[in-house]
């Protein structure tokens, strides 16, 4: 972040949620390098570019397998297929997630069974999920959300007492650790998405399935490519979910510098609690105990969210909402039959959670701004009548 105290004039106004790769002309150059590398060799549909993300992805997530898919939705889907988990079966998962979390499970064939989140973390808990457990619950999925990691342990105790799997959703928490480990290396698979926005993204979709269960890494190598090995013989249903190469080589590049930009979103978020501090706003729960925090997103949660975006936008600050509409209540699951104030925190939280820009590079006049508009939240409330200052 850089050093100065006042708003650039020719900036202010200007806060973006995010910061893109255009925005990094040497890092551009480097990623086009590779982009023309990957073109000339027509290397496009698996090869030596997927092959080599792959290694190094598994040797940074510290487990034995990596395996290169099209999407974090397939990562999941697939690893349930792997573990031989489908119609019939139950898979416990938070509430409070993208609904690719869920649609991994019913594209798998399986059924989520939804449960509410910790009203500090907002995150799933061992005690929440033993409740939910039954004869049909074949697997557990804890959801590092926005960068934060789940109280692992207490899930992995649980699952082996219930003999059920786990599969760790980190697609939003690339590098985080837990009691040293790193997020994704805990279960029986972790799960990425490499969506551009996230800590880890590539120029287009993306994910990988991590594992150091060779058995289970294999599986999903077969499951990605029409169940095909070799050429033409098709051992298995399949489908195509496939990271290409293209993909591969842009993220093989930005895996180099994930470690400092985790750092640097780290240090954002403390300048961003300290100018938040003192409003009236629920500001990002520490991580648990041993845990970690990557901060994919920075979430506050606000009374009144629609003031408190509307000054943001107002001030020239970008804001987002992850997520307004809960899993159990779009329309997609409302077969689950789970009415409104079923699972009473995660419909909380979606009424109140404000996403505001985080990314590495942001500048400290831009921290300052998305408090100073924050700030005039409190002040648009003691008006009479309350109106937004501009």
């Amino acid at each position: 972040m850089s050093q100065g105290h006042a708003i650039p004039a020719a900036a202010a106004g200007t806060v973006p949620f995010v910061r893109m790769d255009r925005d990094d002309p040497e890092l551009l150059e480097e990623l086009l390098g590779v982009v023309r590398t990957v073109a000339e060799e027509s290397s496009f549909i698996l090869g030596q570019h997927v092959e080599g993300f792959e290694a190094d992805f598994a040797a940074y997530c510290e487990t034995d397998e990596a395996v290169g898919v099209a999407s974090g939705t397939d990562a999941i889907a697939l690893a349930l297929r792997a573990l031989g988990i489908g119609k019939g079966d139950e898979v416990i998962l938070p509430a409070n997630t993208f609904i690719a979390t869920a649609e991994a499970v019913s594209i798998a064939g399986a059924t989520p069974r939804l449960v509410d989140v910790d009203p500090v973390s907002g995150l799933i808990t061992a005690e929440l999920a033993e409740r939910a457990l039954s004869s049909k619950v074949r697997c557990i999925i804890p959801v590092h959300l926005y960068g934060a990691t789940v109280d692992m342990d207490p899930i992995l105790e649980l699952a082996r007492s219930a003999r059920i799997a786990v599969i760790e959703d980190a697609c939003q928490a690339h590098g985080a650790r837990y009691r040293g480990r790193r997020a994704g290396s805990m279960g029986h698979m972790g799960c990425f998405s490499f969506y551009p926005a996230k800590n880890l993204g590539a120029w287009g979709d993306g994910g990988a399935v991590v594992t150091s269960r060779p058995e289970l890494a294999d599986r999903v190598r077969l499951l990605r490519s029409h169940g095909e090995r070799p050429r033409y013989r098709h051992r298995v249903i399949g489908t195509t979910a496939r990271l290409d190469g293209l993909q591969a080589a842009v993220l093989r590049v930005k895996l180099r510098h994930l470690d400092r930009w985790n750092a640097q979103r780290r240090r954002a978020a403390a300048e961003l609690r300290r100018a938040l501090s003192g409003l009236a706003l629920e500001l990002p729960a520490a991580p648990v105990a041993a845990g970690d925090h990557v901060y994919h997103l920075f979430v506050v949660q606000s009374d009144d969210r629609d003031l408190l975006r509307a000054q943001l936008t107002a001030r020239g600050v970008a804001s987002a909402v992850h997520y307004p509409v809960p899993v159990h209540r779009t329309e997609a699951y409302a077969h689950l039959g789970l009415h409104a104030g079923s699972l009473p925190v995660t419909e909380s939280m979606a009424e109140r959670v404000c996403s505001l820009p985080i990314f590495p590079g942001i500048e400290d006049w831009q921290i300052r701004a998305i408090g100073a508009a924050a700030a005039e939240v409190a002040q648009a409330d003691d008006d009479s009548p309350r109106s937004l200052v501009a």
